[in-house]
């Protein structure tokens, strides 16, 4: 069975005074405002007052996709003339952020190979494929690194087999991970046995490029999902959940429902991996710290 389901498919304002190389052409802080709030609404992600120059910039290739000379227009364009609708996937790619990284907080890799898969494996029903998903997957870095480690597990541990969901807000990223297309440089985290057994160089030096091996692209499963949806079209019997370094853009509240709802996919002893900068404290979840930012159901 698949993780996910089927059917789940890949403001106006005045503009302040400036004599800057666009020509007066900034975004206000009051349709700033109005950005943030449709953007928290949307994402769960906080734009404070500081990010107002990265909004700016991020957004003027939208200005341009969409005909509109200022930010002004855009935001009336938005708000008032129902934009949103066909703009507000283009608007969350541009403004979102994609950090990441190959074998990323490698502690993490280093507990699911040696602990976590052994468990997971041992308490599987009827040998059925352990589940995996990778919940904030960006371009594609955490869950080929996760199908590299199960890949290896699979190769010393017979019977042993696994599914990849791979899910993102951002519909760019998406399709950046898909290809399994990436600068070589970002392959140096990668081991030297395994880099040899799952990456390729391109012919061509010079452009260095590097992709991941399609036997590995084709383990994982790639989505556009909404953290902030009331509720995910996953199923409920995931063996393990990373999502790291997302919960992080998160207020309070917001990082709460979204903990609580991953915890519904989460079956019974199934693991969470969240970021090393993130934490549980406040929160009363049916979990139970199982290694550094590791967490079990109870």
């Amino acid at each position: 069975m698949n993780a996910i389901s089927k059917n789940t498919a890949v403001a106006s304002g005045s503009v302040r005074e400036t004599h800057g190389t666009h020509g007066g052409n900034t975004l206000s802080r009051k349709d700033f405002e109005r950005l943030a709030k449709f953007i928290h609404g949307y994402s769960g992600i906080k734009m404070p007052p500081n990010k107002l120059t990265m909004v700016e910039g991020r957004l003027r290739r939208r200005l341009k996709a969409t005909g509109h000379a200022t930010f002004n227009q855009y935001c009336h364009y938005l708000f008032e003339e129902g934009g949103l609708e066909d703009e507000q996937v283009h608007l969350i790619d541009a403004v979102t952020t994609n950090k990441t990284e190959f074998f990323r907080e490698p502690d993490h890799f280093r507990i699911l190979e040696e602990s976590v898969l052994a468990d997971v494996m041992r308490h599987r029903k009827n040998g059925r494929p352990v589940k995996v998903w990778s919940a904030a997957s960006s371009i594609g870095a955490e869950p080929y690194t996760l199908a590299m480690v199960l890949q290896e597990f699979a190769a010393r541990n017979r019977g042993f087999e696994y599914t990849i969901l791979a899910t993102d807000l951002c519909t760019q990223v998406l399709e950046t991970a898909v290809l399994g297309i990436y600068p070589e440089s970002m392959m140096a985290p990668v081991p030297d046995a395994l880099y040899q057994r799952y990456v390729l160089r391109d012919k061509n030096p010079k452009r260095g490029l590097a992709r991941i091996v399609p036997e590995l692209r084709a383990q994982v499963q790639y989505a556009r999902l909404n953290l902030m949806d009331a509720s995910y079209p996953v199923d409920t019997d995931i063996d393990i959940i990373f999502c790291r370094n997302i919960l992080i853009y998160f207020d309070k509240p917001t990082q709460n429902a979204v903990l609580q709802r991953l915890c519904n996919h989460l079956r019974p002893g199934g693991y969470l991996f969240m970021g090393h900068s993130e934490t549980l404290a406040g929160f009363n979840l049916p979990l139970t710290l199982a290694g550094p930012t590791v967490f079990r159901r109870n």
